[in-house]
C-alpha cells in the first residue's frame, strides 16, 4: 500500500513538473517554487473544505482507506460503515474528499523534494546564494511534520490541538514557500525609510498567526454556530462564557478535560473570542498597509494588503448572517491564507530597504 501511495504521489505531482518543465521561463528553480506555492495555497483551500464536510475522518486509518491505496479498493468497507450510520463520518464522498487531500499533500511533498534536490545541485554548481539549500532543506523536515500531523489528525480522532496544530504548520508552510519564492524574485528598490516598518509587519504577522489559531479552535470545536448574530453575540456585547472549558487544550472533539460533553459556553467563549481578536489583527494590519503605501517598493502588496483585510472582514461577517454556506466559509479560510502569503512578502520587502 505505501508504495502504491508513493506511485501515486508522483503522478499527481507530474502535471505541476510537466508545467515547469515546458514553461518558457528560463528560471525552472523559481517558476517551481511559486507553482509549489501556489499548489500549497490550493491545498490549504482544500484542507478547509475537507474539515468543513466534517470529511477529516471519512478514511479512518492513515495513510490508506482502511488499508487501501484508494476508495475504490476499500467501497466494500466504506459502505458498511456508511450503512451503519449513515450520518456518521464515513461515506463514499467523505472518504473520496479525504483521500483526495492526502494525494494532494504527497503531491506537494514530492515538489518540495525537487525543490531542495535542484537547490542542493545548483549551489554545487554556482554558490549563488538564492540556492543556498539549508532553507530548502529545512522545508523538507517542516513537511514531513506537517505530514506527522496530519497523520495525527486522524489517528487521535479530530482532537482540537491536534487539528489546529494541522492548520498552523499548513499556514507556516506557505508564509516559508513565499519567502523562498521572494529570494528567488527581483523587486523595486524599497526605500530606506520602510526600515521603520519592519517591528510592525512583524507584529502583525505574529497577531495574524495567533489569530489563525483561534479561527483553527473554532472550526476545530464546531463553535461556528455558537454567535449567529453581528456585532452582538447571542444578543448582548457579553454573552454567558466557559473560557476554563473552552480553552482548555488537551481534551478530545466536543468534551472536557474531565471527559464530559462540552458545555455550551465553552463554544461561545471560543467564537467570542476570535470574533474580539480579529478587530486587534484588522486594525494593526490595515495601519502597516496604509504606510506602506506611502513607500517606494511596497505599493503593491500594500494594496493588495488592504484588499485581502477587506475580503476576510466581509466574508466573516457573510458568513454569519448567512447561516455559514460552505462556499463562504472555504473562502474566509483562502482570505486568511491570502493575508499570510501578503505578509510574508512585506515583511521579506521592507528587510530589503536600503
Amino acid at each position: 500500500m505505501l508504495i502504491q501511495l508513493a506511485i501515486i504521489g508522483m503522478i499527481a505531482a507530474m502535471l505541476p513538473l510537466a508545467i515547469v518543465w515546458v514553461s518558457v521561463d528560463q528560471d525552472k528553480y523559481r517558476k517551481l517554487v511559486w507553482v509549489t506555492l501556489f499548489l500549497t495555497f490550493d491545498l490549504i483551500m482544500f484542507g478547509a473544505f475537507t474539515r468543513l464536510t466534517d470529511s477529516g475522518l471519512g478514511c479512518p486509518d492513515w495513510p490508506g482507506c482502511y488499508g487501501q491505496a484508494d476508495p475504490l479498493r476499500a467501497h466494500a468497507d466504506i459502505s458498511a460503515a456508511e450503512a451503519a450510520m449513515p450520518t456518521g463520518p464515513v461515506t463514499v464522498m467523505k472518504a473520496w474528499i479525504e483521500m483526495i487531500h492526502r494525494y494532494l499533500a504527497m503531491a506537494i511533498g514530492v515538489l518540495i523534494i525537487s525543490i531542495m534536490a535542484i537547490a542542493w545541485r545548483k549551489w554545487r554548481q554556482s554558490r549563488e546564494t538564492r540556492f543556498a539549500p539549508w532553507f530548502a532543506t529545512a522545508l523538507l523536515g517542516f513537511v514531513c511534520l506537517q505530514g506527522a500531523f496530519g497523520a495525527w489528525t486522524v489517528t487521535m480522532k479530530l482532537q482540537p490541538i491536534i487539528v489546529t496544530g494541522h492548520l498552523l504548520l499548513g499556514m507556516t508552510l506557505l508564509a516559508l514557500l513565499a519567502w523562498l519564492g521572494a529570494r528567488q524574485t527581483d523587486h523595486a528598490p524599497v526605500a530606506q525609510r520602510a526600515r521603520a516598518l519592519r517591528l510592525p509587519a512583524l507584529l502583525a504577522a505574529i497577531l495574524l498567526t495567533v489569530q489563525i489559531a483561534l479561527g483553527g479552535w473554532v472550526s476545530s470545536n464546531y463553535a461556528a454556530l455558537a454567535c449567529t448574530d453581528f456585532p452582538l453575540c447571542q444578543g448582548t456585547l457579553l454573552p454567558h462564557m466557559d473560557f476554563t472549558h473552552g480553552f482548555a487544550l488537551w481534551r478530545d472533539l466536543g468534551k472536557t478535560a474531565g471527559g464530559e460533553f462540552l458545555p455550551f459556553p465553552a463554544l461561545t467563549a471560543i467564537h467570542w473570542t476570535h470574533r474580539l481578536f480579529a478587530f486587534a489583527v484588522i486594525a494593526l494590519a490595515a495601519w502597516v498597509a496604509l504606510k506602506a503605501l506611502r513607500i517606494d517598493g511596497l505599493q503593491k502588496t500594500a494594496r493588495w494588503l488592504l484588499a485581502g483585510i477587506a475580503l476576510q472582514f466581509a466574508t466573516g461577517v457573510l458568513t454569519i448572517f448567512l447561516d455559514f454556506p460552505l462556499a463562504l466559509a472555504v473562502i474566509h479560510n483562502g482570505g486568511a491564507a491570502l493575508l499570510v502569503l501578503l505578509l510574508a512578502m512585506l515583511n521579506y520587502k521592507v528587510r530589503l530597504a536600503r
